[in-house]
């Protein structure tokens, strides 16, 4: 058994006002976890959402949020393939209010992996959520290839500047959107050959700009909304949209019509696998990360006594990946 404090909110509302830090008791793994002592936890917008109760997946309060984290294995069960004292990093069974901005945390064994060495706390603990994202999309679903153009929006965000990274990986040419010259800039930092600021300029006029009239081959999408439907103007023939989410508030808006016309797709992301999906992006995932060929885009470092201020900010629009570490 052990004993330490963990982030809870008993009651749905604004992160400051009900994330309350509790002493907690933390008995063994049940079957198919472990227990790990928490070196560093990603922030992720979904973080907001269960808090002030927009997450469908937790309808009810109490929550712990707190998604992926990078700790020390302190306990397994008879049969896991962790020992005690390995460095991991792997999503939490927040579902089960067991989230992973505290002192422990417990990890799915099944989408847990060992942390390459060459990555700090921080980088592994905001790795696997945004990138398994990334790969859904561009490498399960719509299958960008090398020598295609991709459109990343909300390219600054979590899992758009994962999309702008796995896209470059992958052999794309990359397209970033964005709504401000910081985030402009921090697109082209992560390896954008192009950025678009939305705010300023059509997407779909300078998409075909940039590409002499052919367009986008792929669209990532995890904004919607208006943006998103204006940038299907920029897909091109055959084009492919990866419908990732609605960080806008709402859905892009799809014209079977112009879709016919047009002769595009569009998939639907949803990152969470079956279990051999899962384990095919997560080890590819571990190795590209190993191997420096993605970096995870680390811009803010926030302090564990800052947790419910930070989750209040997740839609600050702050670009790149916020990661808060128990040191």
């Amino acid at each position: 058994m052990f004993h330490g404090r963990s982030w809870q909110a008993k009651a749905f509302g604004e992160p400051t006002d009900v994330l309350r830090l509790e002493d907690l008791e933390f008995p063994e793994p049940a079957e198919g976890t472990v227990l790990v002592k928490v070196h560093a936890c990603g922030l992720g917008l979904p973080d907001l959402l269960m808090v002030t109760g927009n997450y469908p997946l937790l309808p009810e309060p109490p929550v712990s949020p707190g998604q992926e984290v990078a700790g020390e294995v302190v306990a397994t069960t008879g049969n896991s393939a962790f020992s005690v004292g390995d460095r991991v990093m792997g999503l939490t069974t927040f579902l089960d209010r067991r989230g992973g901005y505290g002192d422990y945390a417990y990890l799915i064994e099944q989408k847990t992996r060992r942390v390459p060495a060459s990555l700090t706390d921080a980088e592994a603990a905001g790795l696997l959520i945004g990138f398994r994202t990334a790969f859904a999309g561009l490498a399960d679903r719509v299958r960008v290839a090398a020598g295609e153009t991709l459109l990343v929006l909300g390219a600054a965000g979590s899992s758009g500047s994962s999309a702008v990274i796995l896209g470059k990986a992958l052999g794309a040419t990359v397209i970033a959107a964005a709504g401000s010259e910081e985030k402009l800039a921090f697109c082209r930092g992560i390896g954008a050959d192009h950025v678009v600021d939305y705010r300023a300029r059509d997407i779909g006029e300078a998409v075909k700009e940039i590409t002499d009239g052919h367009g986008a081959d792929v669209l990532f999408d995890p904004v919607g909304g208006a943006q998103g439907t204006k940038a299907l103007a920029g897909i091109a023939r055959l084009g492919r949209v990866a419908v990732v989410g609605y960080a806008s508030g709402s859905w892009l808006t799809l014209d079977p019509l112009d879709m016919v016309m047009r002769s595009y797709t569009a998939a639907g992301v949803f990152a969470a696998g079956t279990p051999e999906e899962d384990q095919v992006a997560f080890d590819r995932l571990t190795q590209l990360a190993a191997e420096r060929t993605i970096t995870v885009p680390v811009t803010t470092v926030a302090s564990f006594d800052d947790v419910p201020a930070v989750i209040a900010a997740a839609q600050s629009g702050k670009p790149g990946k916020t990661v808060v570490t128990m040191n």
